[in-house]
């Protein structure tokens, strides 16, 4: 009998951490690596957010709070939810969490049941199914193309329920592919999900404040207010704010799934870090203007490597709407061999390729559900990118 616990076989470990982690190894041992697999801004925290965090210790804010959140926390957030998406809760409706990863856990150890589905488009976020599976549900994929914008059509969903079905996660812009949803598509989805329903749905907002080209930012309970009551809406500091290791995420929904979710937390992981809690607050109630001029430097490094990408022989790279990743094909590359000789016959053998013969890391579109592709993160310097893209064209152009 094995002393580890069979939920360890329906689950596996993050690529993409997997990816960032050899990339570190590689660059440490002296390997001239660029590394394009972490979803994680270059930029820094804001001063004024990091003073926040600084007055909070001195000022002693450094006892266990509330489980899920401080009162001045969920104060921030709902004032967030009301001042941008218009959407209105008490705090009862709120829960803060230590990352928005923690807040999707929560969601699905306080609600799933053996046999019951979830409901997940790819490409996905790598740790949707597994968190799915390690609650005991059963993730049912939606696929997406190039053709649809790596979109789901309201019929594919139509056709991905059943009675069994508990949620649909929907990510807007999505990681990997930097798709994001107009209103009119999310009210297309609506109209599926406003007949049935027993079906709720995981807004995953986390790129909110990344989107280009005017886009309008629409969240699922904001765009169809017929299925807010059954709709968590899940946010965090992390993406926009340049606070992926303060670790905070929220949510907005209804109580007594807020209040079924504390439950998990309180007998995990308890409250988020009081210091973090101060910052948050400090990120949501301050100045806002570098959210716009961050996201015009992600736009510009989003059309350089769109440009240079679609250069490369074999590659076909659409033009995201957001978040701060590309998700080209490389179909186009499929069945050709490496200058040593190796059969690209999957995207894993691609970024193997890539990595080994050219120093960029990056991850493969199996880890995302859908091959054959591969995630490039832009959320680095511009020169970094333009030295990464040109090694790929080079690499593109050694295939046989």
């Amino acid at each position: 009998m094995s002393f580890l616990a069979a939920t360890l076989d329906r689950i596996k470990p993050s690529p993409t951490i997997a990816v960032s982690t050899k990339a570190r190894e590689l660059k440490a041992a002296g390997k001239d690596v660029i590394g394009l697999g972490a979803g994680e801004p270059d930029f820094d925290t804001p001063d004024h957010i990091k003073e926040a965090a600084i007055k909070a210790i001195w000022d002693g804010q450094t006892k266990y709070t509330a489980v899920d959140g401080t009162p001045e926390c969920k104060a921030a957030v709902i004032e967030k939810f009301r001042r941008e998406n218009d959407l209105h809760y008490t705090s009862d409706h709120i829960t803060v969490n230590s990352g928005g990863k923690h807040t999707i856990y929560n969601a699905m150890m306080a609600t799933l049941n053996p046999g019951d589905e979830v409901i997940i488009p790819t490409p996905y976020w790598v740790s949707y199914p597994d968190i799915v599976q390690m609650a005991g549900g059963t993730p049912v994929f939606v696929h997406t193309s190039i053709n649809t914008g790596f979109k789901m059509t309201p019929e594919a969903l139509e056709a991905a329920i059943t009675p069994k079905t508990k949620w649909l996660i929907f990510n807007s812009p999505s990681n990997p592919s930097g798709a994001a949803y107009t209103e009119a598509e999310i009210q297309a989805l609506g109209d599926v999900l406003d007949l049935h329903e027993h079906v709720w749905v995981f807004a995953d907002d986390i790129y909110e404040h990344i989107i280009y080209d005017d886009f309008a930012f629409k969240t699922m309970a904001q765009a169809v207010p017929a299925i807010a009551h059954r709709t968590l809406t899940m946010n965090g500091v992390a993406k926009a704010y340049a606070m992926t290791g303060w670790r905070i995420g929220y949510a907005g929904g209804d109580a007594k799934l807020i209040k079924a979710m504390a439950k998990v937390q309180s007998q995990s992981t308890s409250n988020p870090c009081s210091i973090s809690q101060a910052a948050t607050v400090a990120a949501l109630t301050g100045p806002q203007d570098f959210l716009k001029a961050r996201a015009a430097t992600f736009q510009d490094r989003r059309d350089l490597v769109v440009g240079m990408l679609n250069e490369a022989d074999g590659i076909t790279c659409p033009t995201p709407e957001g978040a701060f990743y590309v998700y080209p094909s490389i179909a186009g590359c499929v069945g050709k061999q490496t200058p040593g000789g190796e059969l690209i016959e999957t995207d894993e053998d691609f970024v193997t390729y890539i990595l080994e013969d050219y120093g960029i890391a990056a991850v493969h579109g199996a880890a995302f559900g859908l091959s054959p592709h591969f995630r490039v993160s832009y959320a680095t310097s511009t020169e970094a990118l333009k030295e990464a893209c040109s090694r790929i064209q080079d690499a593109c152009s050694k295939l046989r």
